[in-house]
């Protein structure tokens, strides 16, 4: 078959790309940044969409020339500064089911979240539910899968931050008393019930589940992950859901998984009829236990998670170190800095607009890193920055080498702290 596959480049959309193309059916990612799927595929197939801004039909009919199934895998937790929620999960949704029924196309799978209720109390679960709603008053050939906690080898969003909870030494956290219930189910059985759908076109008008076989607290999931990665049993340490609020809060400032939508999320609920899900589609469930045994941690897994909480420290250790350099050079009388400009052969107004240009660029720095802007590029500038500053210094000052608190010398390991950030910084 011919499928259009939303979301491709995700946790999700990678896993059901690699499973579509290995059973035989012509895939095209719609996503956008299309070269990195084309690299998953044997030849370049993706075509560039914007989920922002491809709200009306006629964005979406040139798309489905020659397309059998749609598949829309695509979505955020939690809207951000030019990633419109509203726009991803419904208004562009929508426009595509549209243009699915203009151009003819009947198989339409939509994956939602077990969580898309209105009781959630979210801008997610009212955004998904209002695609999910309008699929469902069309004649197309739709069916709606609402997975609960999908898990897999990688890890992202939710998965991602339980992992690097249970990976923190000497206390296992948990929100509140870690009485949040799952049902998680394995990323190979949710591309399995798709498989299994695209095979049966009688499964049909149906919204599905997909879930475990087993219901777990997020107690229970974080101390098997915890034995999952190798490390030796912890405290648990219960943290007060005020606390956890707080945080959220201020990761709604700053981004990051936890914030008000996740929380808001995880309090709902994530579970869903395990037998109704085996009779709708056939596919029986690994047990969570048996898939973490079948699929040993390695190294990799232990890095990622550990570096999970280090990466965003780097990022604002570096961030701040950029800002206050810059802002000191700014306060800092003439008398001080004109002078140091003198071994570059600067003087006067030269020496002083040179000293400005330099902290107007380290401030500029520190803005890049706490809004994630250009990540690779912004490494490359740093490094740039950094070892100008020390041949500069170097050719001018190089008593400064062997000064007690080593000016120059905390250039290197500075240099080193950027490379690492360069390498664990982008998230797909």
């Amino acid at each position: 078959m011919n499928i259009l596959l939303t979301g491709a480049n995700g946790f999700l959309g990678r896993y059901l790309l690699a499973s579509l193309v290995t059973a035989g059916h012509n895939v095209i990612p719609a996503v956008r940044r299309p070269a990195e799927t084309d690299r998953l595929l044997p030849a370049p197939a993706s075509i560039a969409v914007d989920f922002n801004r491809d709200t009306q039909p006629e964005d979406w009919v040139p798309r489905l020339a020659g397309i059998d199934v749609v598949i829309n895998c695509s979505g955020i937790l939690q809207g951000r500064l030019g990633q419109s929620i509203q726009a991803i999960h419904a208004d562009a949704p929508k426009a595509l089911f549209t243009a699915c029924k203009i151009v003819g196309i009947k198989r339409v799978i939509q994956i939602s979240a077990i969580s898309a209720e209105a009781g959630a109390g979210t801008a997610y679960a009212e955004t998904k539910r209002d695609a999910d709603d309008y699929l469902a008053t069309t004649d197309l050939d739709w069916v709606i899968l609402r997975p609960s906690l999908v898990y897999g080898e990688g890890a992202y969003g939710g998965t991602a931050l339980f992992r690097a909870f249970a990976a923190l030494p000497f206390v296992l956290p948990l929100i509140g008393r870690g009485e949040q219930v799952f049902q998680p189910i394995h990323i190979d059985d949710v591309s399995a019930t798709i498989l299994a759908l695209l095979a049966d076109p009688s499964i049909r008008h149906k919204v599905i589940d997909p879930v475990g076989a087993e219901t777990l607290t997020l107690r229970q999931i974080l101390i098997d992950l915890r034995r999952w990665l190798g490390y030796a049993p912890a405290r648990i340490v219960e943290v007060p859901l005020i606390l956890i609020k707080i945080t959220a809060k201020i990761g709604d400032i700053v981004g990051g998984p936890v914030n008000t939508t996740a929380l808001r999320q995880l309090a709902f609920g994530n579970v869903g009829d395990s037998a109704a899900f085996i009779k709708s589609t056939g596919i029986q469930p690994r047990r969570w236990h048996a898939a973490l045994l079948a699929r040993p941690s390695q190294a990799q897994d232990r890095w990622h998670a550990r570096m999970y909480f280090l990466r965003p420290l780097l990022r604002w250790a570096l961030a701040i170190m950029w800002l206050v350099s810059g802002i000191v050079g700014v306060v800092q009388p003439a008398k001080i800095t004109i002078p140091l400009m003198a071994g570059f052969g600067l003087s006067g107004v030269a020496a002083q607009s040179a000293v400005w240009m330099t902290c107007v660029g380290d401030i500029a720095i520190g803005i890049a890193l706490l809004s994630r802007w250009k990540q690779s590029w912004v490494c490359v500038i740093q490094l740039a920055f950094v070892a100008a500053y020390t041949i500069g210094l170097s050719l001018t000052q190089p008593a400064l080498w062997l000064d007690l608190f080593g000016p120059i010398l905390k250039n290197v390991p500075i240099m080193a702290a950027i490379l690492v950030l360069a390498a664990v910084e982008p998230d797909r």
